[in-house]
């Protein structure tokens, strides 16, 4: 029996090794018993469950509802491969006991995974997520064949993304959208969000590209995940074909990278800026932001600008998420690309930061190099680069403890001012740069983040990271 432990965004592991479905049936029953045991006041019996496009994922889907449907619940299933954020906003919208996505999100083809969704509409926190652990194999698995579940009206098979299309259009001015005549193109790297953008910008003046849309449980060979290695094929594409716009959407359609209509590829922190530039200036709002702590400094400079409040948190969508439910959140982010709106869901949704960049340069109506451009000039250069690297899980916790009582005395030349600990280590200078080391919570991978003021200068940053995991 394998050891079932939510990471930074849901249980995930190997496909035929410990990604099985008798796994599968023991952490959906051990759901079922928490639900049963601990339902949010104000929500119905009901769980609504998604999948992605990875091996067996509808299957994987339809065992979790074959389950949830043998404990008492009535349970809604997508019909067919739902980005996740359609899964959490059905959550929400129906005031669902909660929600299962079957996803590995951007790790390797061989994973699949099971995202849990708190009754919000969020990823589950912490706190819910080690208490399914502890319902793990208290009582047997209880099923009920789907056809018998449809039958008796306990289960209906739906379209997840329709309702979700309607809700995001009310959050953009989808009128000025719609006559912006903008050059749209979307790299969905073979994942779940590819059409979704056909669909919703059908009969406006738009004009969409899909590129690498064909449902490949390989994914092209890659793993589908928002960062410049994986955009080859569509930035050669796009240095052909010149759009305004490239958004690349991960292999659930949760998280967002992108290119310049060139082919030219943007950080996370680039759009994430862009972003919040705009819902300030732009749109006039305000509230608290919320980033995690390996996010561009660059947010922490717009809100002193703006005197905007600034909670910084641990890596996992699932922090940010929980600020967002306390509410008064302008925006919540993190460098992996998850990006939480107001008025939505607290959850991350790649499909509405691609709407909310058309609404961007439809409203500024200039191109989407000059407004980096003009972010740099008044905010000054911030380079940006990661290192994941394999390292042993053993050695993982001294080489933390290593690196708190062996802070360097600078990063570059510049004197270091602060190091903080609470989720990995990161150190920052005096000057703003920074260097973190934290391992992922969802493989066995460790992560060197750095930031400064030149691509040469976070070259240094990532290889003193490196230097300090042969100390250890």
């Amino acid at each position: 029996m394998a050891q079932i432990k939510f990471g930074t965004d849901g249980w995930r592991a190997v496909i035929a090794e410990d990604f099985t479905f008798a796994n599968v049936e023991r952490v959906s029953q051990a759901s079922a018993d928490y639900w049963k045991a601990r339902p949010a006041e104000g929500t119905q019996a009901l769980v609504i469950v998604g999948y992605d496009r990875r091996f067996l994922s509808d299957q994987f889907g339809v065992r979790v509802a074959e389950v949830m449907a043998g404990n008492g619940f009535k349970v809604l299933l997508g019909d067919s491969p739902t980005p996740t954020p359609a899964v959490s906003c059905a959550v929400k919208a129906h005031k669902a006991v909660g929600g299962v996505m079957i996803t590995a999100s951007h790790n390797p083809p061989s994973f699949n995974g099971y995202k849990l969704k708190a009754w919000y509409g969020g990823a589950a926190d912490p706190v819910i997520c080690k208490d399914v652990e502890a319902f793990l194999d208290r009582s047997p698995v209880k099923a009920q064949p789907l056809a018998e579940a449809v039958k008796q009206k306990r289960a209906t098979i739906r379209d997840l993304r329709q309702p979700h299309y309607a809700a995001i259009k009310k959050l953009v001015d989808f009128r000025l959208i719609a006559k912006s005549k903008l050059r749209f193109a979307h790299e969905a790297l073979f994942g779940v969000g590819a059409g979704c953008f056909d669909e919703i910008l059908a009969g406006t003046s738009c004009k969409v590209t899909t590129l690498n849309a064909a449902h490949d449980v390989n994914f092209g060979g890659i793993n589908p995940e928002p960062i410049a290695r994986n955009y080859v094929r569509s930035a050669a594409y796009l240095k052909k074909h010149p759009h305004d716009l490239c958004l690349v959407t991960d292999g659930d359609a949760d998280r967002v990278g992108g290119m310049d209509g060139r082919g030219n590829a943007l950080s996370t922190h680039q759009i994430i800026c862009l972003l919040l530039h705009h819902y300030i200036v732009n749109r006039g709002q305000k509230g608290r932001v919320v980033k995690a702590l390996t996010t561009t400094s660059m947010v922490d400079k717009i809100c002193a600008r703006y005197g905007l409040e600034l909670t910084e948190t641990g890596v996992g969508f699932k922090f940010i998420g929980a600020e967002i439910v306390k509410g008064g959140v302008l925006l919540g982010f993190e460098e992996s690309g998850g990006i939480g709106f107001p008025g939505h869901i607290p959850e991350r949704d790649g499909i509405l930061a691609g709407l909310v960049l058309l609404e961007l340069l439809a409203t500024e109506k200039k191109p989407l190099t000059k407004l980096l451009a003009n972010l740099e000039k008044e905010y000054g250069p911030h380079r940006y680069g990661r290192i994941d690297s394999r390292f042993p899980l053993e050695k993982r916790a001294a080489l933390m403890e290593f690196c708190k009582a062996n802070p360097p005395a600078k990063l570059i030349k510049s004197p270091l001012k602060e190091v903080k600990s609470y989720d990995g280590v990161k150190f920052i200078a005096e000057d703003g740069s920074w260097l973190m080391l934290r391992g992922s919570g969802t493989e066995p991978i460790l992560r060197i983040y750095a930031e400064t003021k030149s691509d040469e200068g976070v070259k240094q940053l990532l290889q003193a990271g490196v230097a300090l995991t042969k100390k250890v």
